[in-house]
């Protein structure tokens, strides 16, 4: 684990102008498994996907952490279902899934580290490429009031099946991130981020303090060759019983 105890940082910490933040990935970082996966493996078993379009739906997974997807027109093909359905019913449906099939997910290790940040002093946020209503239960689970996602056009309480863009990936999230540190007066240079994926790589470029976990092949060898540091969280207590 990285010890996030210094005198500074604990006297300090709610003194610094401007401010210092940790910023999460949220897939294999603060829970152990793919959120996109987890979903559609629940609908599978709820009978509402079939197993070709959950084998195609993993396919695109697997493309997407090598570099080979096309993130619009995927992001958009996740939108478009949802055209004409009430926010607040996908929003219930998102949080009956994270009780049933995510918070046994959560790594206890990085539930540690958020609790730290935030002791500390630190802006904690999420950042990933998940729609917001597939993280906000998380980030309530884990007391983390800033989220930076991808976002769906909601027009009177409906879905469109319109993409907010850009996409919160790769270079998207550069974009989200980088009017959310303007926003709330951040100092990047000494703040952290958290991440297992090599697509993260123009962020943890552009902190002071990039965290690996649970890294993918290529973030590992990235890190090890950059000096980065590498931490493993253990599984989470179900997925050992």
């Amino acid at each position: 684990m990285v010890s996030l105890d210094s005198p500074s940082r604990s006297t300090h910490s709610k003194q610094r102008q401007p401010r210092v933040a940790a910023f999460f990935d949220m897939d294999k970082t603060l829970i152990s498994e793919n959120s996109g996966s987890l979903y559609m493996q629940h609908l599978y078993g709820k009978g509402e996907m079939g197993l070709a379009d959950l084998a195609l739906g993993l396919g695109d997974y697997l493309r997407y952490k090598v570099g080979m997807l096309d993130l619009e027109a995927w992001v958009q093909g996740m939108a478009a279902p949802l055209a004409g359905r009430s926010e607040p019913s996908v929003v219930e449906e998102a949080r009956d899934w994270f009780e049933e099939c995510v918070i046994e997910k959560i790594y206890p290790e990085a539930s540690a580290l958020v609790a730290d940040h935030r002791d500390a002093g630190d802006l904690v946020a999420i950042v990933s490429g998940a729609v917001r209503f597939v993280i906000e239960p998380l980030a309530e689970r884990l007391e983390i009031e800033h989220v930076i996602s991808t976002r769906f056009e909601v027009v009177d309480g409906v879905f469109t099946g319109r993409v907010i863009e850009p996409a919160c990936f790769e270079q998207g999230k550069v974009h989200w991130l980088v009017d959310f540190v303007a926003q709330h007066g951040i100092d990047l240079a000494k703040s952290w981020f958290y991440t297992d994926s090599v697509t993260d790589l123009p962020l943890l470029e552009r902190v002071g303090h990039p965290v690996i976990t649970n890294p993918d092949p290529l973030l590992y060898w990235t890190a090890r060759r950059r000096q980065w540091p590498v931490i493993f969280f253990d599984p989470p207590p179900a997925e050992n019983s």
